[in-house]
């Protein structure tokens, strides 16, 4: 609004796309440009509905494999927290959480016995998940191990892994947070595991899957049965 002087110009609107456009990437471009369009028709003005982001670009997803969870443990292993560090590579790779709702666990959503992490969406926790519903997900025997050898040298956990802490940690790696839950998708895949439960499991959005909205329910313990015969539950290699 500044830009354009407090008055709503076609010509000073683009020019200020044009401002704009070197400075951000092409995905932050876009949602500025959303929002605009979303204010001026909000406003009626008739020629808000010619501002027309560019195409979204080609993303190619990062290859994730055994091996890469592997170098990025190797690159952590002496590591003045190599522990919490461990914890949360192998705990994010094989359950399928965001790194989002990692960094917003408590020690009460973790039930290491039976291998199990419940993903609660509890605003007045400070905890919320993308489609504003609670689910769970399952870990590995490794990630269980990995747990226990963080949580005994640590009490009172309120905050298993602060998100600031963390990503401090992470930023000279060439590894982030984020890739976890690529290797799960990936890795899921190739053992040929239903892309239905993948869905359930890394809570995608059901919305428009017909299926899994009004027919496929399973239970807890279904998903635990299905989970352990694709990832190999105690059996495996991370």
């Amino acid at each position: 609004m500044d830009y354009i002087e407090w008055k709503i110009d076609k010509t000073k609107t683009l020019e200020y796309f044009e401002c704009i456009k070197e400075k951000y990437s092409i995905a932050s471009y876009r949602k500025c440009v959303y929002q605009i369009r979303k204010f001026l028709e909000y406003l009626d003005i008739e020629w808000s509905n010619k501002l027309n982001p560019p195409p979204e670009p080609e993303c190619i997803p990062k290859h994730m494999t055994q091996d890469t969870i592997k170098d990025a443990l190797a690159y952590f292993e002496k590591h003045e927290y190599s522990k919490q560090v461990k914890a949360i590579i192998l705990l994010g790779c094989t359950s399928g959480m965001r790194a989002e709702e990692l960094y917003q666990l408590t020690l009460e959503d973790i039930d290491i016995q039976n291998r199990v992490v419940r993903i609660n969406h509890n605003p007045d926790n400070c905890q919320s998940t993308k489609t504003k519903r609670s689910r769970v997900s399952f870990f590995s025997d490794g990630a269980k191990e990995a747990l226990f050898d963080y949580f005994s040298d640590k009490s009172n956990l309120n905050c298993l892994f602060n998100q600031w802490h963390i990503e401090r940690i992470f930023r000279p790696s060439s590894f982030h947070v984020k890739d976890l839950r690529k290797y799960f998708s990936q890795e899921w895949d190739r053992r040929g595991g239903p892309t239905s439960i993948k869905k359930i499991l890394m809570g995608h959005s059901l919305k428009g899957d017909v299926d899994l909205m009004h027919y496929n329910f399973q239970s807890q313990e279904d998903l635990q049965k299905i989970y352990d015969k694709v990832m190999g539950g105690a059996s495996s290699s991370i």
